[in-house]
């Protein structure tokens, strides 16, 4: 994961540091006191207005490490969702941001987790390769385009398969829960999730099911993802302030995602131990 060094840290206070006067050369564009968070009011495990979810729960403890006040701008995470919440400097971050995303700054990556294969304990599909003959037969749900489906093509699986809307009006429906109930009842027999999903609910609806990270694919799109905070382009004082409190606090966030059963992978793509029932 990235981490901003003990240079760019140090350099990045003394500029915070600098007088009013030379503040002026480059207006201060971060509302201060204040850590504005831009979030769906209705999409957990993630956010919701009740400040159920985890990114909530992290948010909060990184506003505390800077000793600013937290603050929401409610928005439904669609389409525009960066367009009309953080480029218009309704907030300040974005929680739960891929790494590298073309339509935001990020910071260092404060969890890194991948897609899972969710299946009935006791099944017999236990492989975490969909490359194995014995998915052939099997009747297998997915999220409508999400990263997996490319394996799906490529192991010629597509007749087998149980769509699941991808945008939906979360207030009214949840497609991936819909999904897991779907596996639990047997009517498909595995899924193909984003983990932090699949672990929370199966954790949080106490669901007979287990879930194993996809085996990686070389020649097919990347199921893992560094999860990191989005902040507007050209704010890198802000970005290095909230890198030194992602740091600060990185045990404390891992111990939030584990509380929420999300499923996380180390630097070497290799599952953290403490979830042995979601490992590989």
């Amino acid at each position: 994961m990235t981490r901003i060094s003990l240079t760019a840290a140090i350099a990045a206070f003394m500029l915070i540091s600098l007088p009013t006067a030379f503040a002026q050369v480059r207006p201060e564009l971060i509302t201060p006191h204040q850590f504005r968070v831009c979030a769906d009011p209705n999409d957990l495990p993630f956010s919701n207005r009740k400040l159920q979810g985890f990114e909530n729960k992290i948010a909060a403890l990184i506003a505390r490490g800077m000793n600013r006040r937290l603050t929401y701008f409610w928005f439904p995470n669609s389409a525009g969702f960066v367009r009309n919440s953080l480029s218009q400097h309704f907030c300040d971050v974005i929680m739960g941001v891929v790494g590298g995303e073309d339509m935001v700054a990020t910071t260092a990556a404060y969890y890194h987790s991948g897609y899972v294969i969710v299946r009935r304990k006791g099944s017999k599909l236990k492989s975490a390769a969909l490359s194995d003959p014995a998915f052939q037969r099997a009747r297998i749900g997915i999220i409508a385009g999400t990263p997996p489906a490319d394996l799906l093509v490529r192991y010629h699986l597509l007749d087998q398969i149980q769509t699941y809307a991808l945008l939906v009006d979360t207030r009214y429906a949840d497609p991936s829960l819909r999904m897991l109930k779907d596996i639990a009842n047997r009517k498909i027999d595995i899924g193909l999730l984003w983990g932090p999903i699949a672990g929370y609910d199966i954790l949080h609806d106490h669901l007979p099911l287990t879930a194993t990270f996809i085996a990686p694919d070389a020649n097919t799109a990347r199921l893992d993802y560094r999860i990191a905070i989005g902040v507007r382009p050209g704010d890198p004082l802000w970005r290095n302030r909230i890198n030194l409190a992602i740091e600060k606090n990185r045990h404390e966030i891992t111990a939030i995602l584990e509380s929420y059963g999300v499923p996380l992978l180390d630097a070497q793509n290799h599952p953290i131990k403490a979830f042995v029932q979601l490992s590989r």
